[in-house]
């Protein structure tokens, strides 16, 4: 008995041909529904139904709108706090947020310049 052997020329005309089928059959749906379909669709008055469901959404999301709104608030009231400078670590943070060097940084609160390129590594990346 001899193998089935299908080529890439056969498995072309094959996908050809189911994708011509696909085809076809999306052009006679289109020209079955036609307009009449979107004429229809355009139309259409909501009911009373998606009225009630559209008001909730539309307050739903006024609500949403006021709790962004306030936690951009809060957001940008916690940016703006400084970090009390009682630590060289946390005046090197606050000189790696102004964009200072690691070299600048360690020579300037007194630390290792590994823990200064770690700090000006995180804090640059972060930009809290």
């Amino acid at each position: 008995m001899e193998a089935l052997v299908i080529g890439w020329q056969e498995l072309l005309v094959v996908a050809i041909a189911v994708l011509g089928v696909h085809v076809a059959e999306l052009v006679l749906l289109l020209r079955w529904s036609g307009a009449r379909g979107t004429r229809a669709w355009m139309r259409a008055t909501p009911t009373s139904t998606q009225s009630e469901v559209l008001n909730s959404m539309g307050l739903e999301l006024a609500e949403l709108r006021q709790q962004v709104a306030r936690l951009q608030a809060e957001v940008d009231k916690l940016r703006s706090v400084s970090l009390p400078a009682t630590s060289p670590y946390n005046q090197a943070i606050q000189m790696a947020r102004q964009g200072l060097s690691a070299s600048e940084v360690a020579s300037g609160c007194g630390i290792s310049r590994g823990e200064a390129e770690l700090i000006v590594a995180l804090y640059r990346k972060l930009r809290i």
